[in-house]
């Protein structure tokens, strides 16, 4: 079996400098994922840890502890913790392995693989004796210290939760938020770096949406705080926050600049919105399902399902699956959407930090709709879980995409929760599409581009189809030919 076209993680003899603002300018926070494949149980065995220059104790071992300067001034209760270290990794690793299995069911062998670097694995056992340290001195954790350890890892997707920005980051999976209903990322930078943050997309029905904030506008502050260096993660928590309270935003569209007074809102994040279009004067496509899906919340598979039957009992023929605007979610939701529409084929190839392949594919147990005739339609604000769906339909011509190139977010993270309500969300690895195309920062391409003046409602899409004269026009006839 062929390799992945390079590794998940550059080595450790590469630089561990902490990223610079322009090596996050791809960076968003909405593509939250639930993939967890963590390394098959070791033999219990002693692990050294060295206190000082000549010495090393097994963690099993207390006697060199206690004879070592620094060690000795060690509170008692730190000490006990550290005589325990083995059970507490054992623990980890059990609760580690019970992540897993509530994936294994999406991999059709049930098989686990290799992904965590050694570098990682030091990291997460250093994690682990912070957070332990913290627990055995009755302090609060040091998160910071947990910070500076997961920024010599490189990777601006890895990164440390707080206990509510946690809670935050999980209640967007589940189908509601409490913010403004934007996603965002860094802007792209077009001279030197990038600079405040950009607007991916914005929730139909929201705060900033009924504002006319719109997809590529730049936020430059949030209550007056500039985002000219601000970490993108503060960003979205700043967004967020009590319903009913006010935030102040400075919005650039284009070159005009102007104020926004926005009420957060719990917003609700219905994945899926769908129509029929009926096309006058057109046979084999006169009656065209539009499905819309916004996000890869914990719905989006059910959701997509039931508009497929809504559709199919007025007569649909042929689907079009819009995804333009969708930054991402759930993996496990991306993989079970692709299941409906093909029978059979790869979905996504998934490359660890070693190298090591393992591969998604249809069997057709899940499909629904694998016949009709389907389009799909992407932007630059399709992302993540969205570019592994257009890219299995794509690759196995399953679909003709429509649109510009996506956004280029081809890894995946895992978000695990630690003992006091924080969490750590943590790339475990990267994808390939089934035609081995690595989409990071290059975005999957579609088949044609689409009409600058399209539309990216339902409304407007249909009006599209039955206007012949229009800008935005696509021949509906030929809208599913490929060639």
């Amino acid at each position: 079996m062929a390799t992945c076209s390079r590794p998940l993680f550059v080595s450790d003899s590469a630089s561990s400098a902490s990223p610079s603002r322009a090596s996050l300018r791809r960076l968003h926070t909405v593509a939250v994922v639930s993939i967890w494949e963590p390394l098959p149980r070791p033999p219990v065995r002693a692990v050294a840890w060295r206190f000082s220059r000549t010495k090393q104790c097994s963690r099993r071992s207390t006697e060199c502890l206690a004879s070592g300067a620094s060690v000795s001034r060690l509170t008692r209760p730190i000490r006990r913790m550290l005589s325990r270290y083995s059970s507490l990794m054992i623990t980890l690793h059990g609760n580690l392995s019970r992540c897993y299995k509530a994936m294994s069911a999406l991999r059709p062998d049930g098989a686990s693989r290799h992904f965590m670097s050694a570098g990682f694995g030091r990291v997460v056992l250093g994690v682990v004796l912070v957070m332990s340290i913290s627990a055995a001195s009755y302090t609060a954790p040091s998160y910071a210290a947990i910070k500076k350890m997961l920024s010599t890892l490189d990777d601006p997707f890895t990164r440390f939760l707080e206990p509510e920005k946690l809670k935050s980051l999980r209640s967007g999976t589940q189908g509601a938020l409490t913010g403004v209903g934007l996603s965002i990322s860094y802007p792209m930078a077009i001279n030197g770096s990038p600079s405040g943050v950009a607007v991916m997309t914005a929730t139909p029905g929201g705060p900033a949406e009924k504002a006319g904030i719109l997809p590529g506008d730049i936020i430059l502050a949030i209550d007056d705080r500039s985002t000219e260096d601000m970490d993108i993660y503060d960003a979205a928590e700043r967004l967020q926050g009590p319903e009913g309270s006010p935030v102040d935003l400075s919005i650039r569209s284009g070159t005009n600049t102007r104020h926004v007074v926005l009420k957060r809102q719990t917003v609700t994040l219905n994945p899926v919105r769908s129509r029929m279009c009926e096309i006058p004067g057109s046979k084999d496509s006169s009656k065209i399902g539009y499905i819309k899906l916004t996000t890869f919340n914990q719905n989006a598979a059910e959701s997509v399902k039931e508009a497929i039957k809504t559709l199919r009992d007025n007569n649909v023929k042929s689907f079009v699956l819009d995804l333009r605007n969708n930054s991402g979610g759930l993996f496990p939701e991306g993989i079970q959407i692709a299941k409906i529409w093909m029978d059979k084929g790869v979905i996504v190839y998934i490359c660890d930090s070693q190298g090591v392949r393992d591969i998604y594919e249809a069997d057709g147990a899940d499909t629904i709709a694998a016949s009709e005739p389907l389009v799909v339609l992407v932007n630059k604000g399709t992302a993540s879980a969205s570019e592994i769906l257009a890219g299995a339909l794509k690759d196995n011509k399953r679909a003709v995409v429509y649109g510009e190139p996506t956004y280029g977010k081809g890894k995946i993270q895992s978000v695990f929760g630690l003992s006091d309500g924080s969490g750590l969300a943590v790339t475990v690895a990267r994808y390939e599409t089934p035609a081995h195309t690595d989409i990071d920062k290059v975005g999957v391409i579609p088949d044609r581009p689409l009409p600058a003046s399209f539309p990216t409602d339902e409304d407007g899409f249909c009006s599209c189809l039955r206007d012949s004269t229009a800008a935005c026009n696509l021949n509906a006839a030929q809208l599913f030919a490929r060639s």
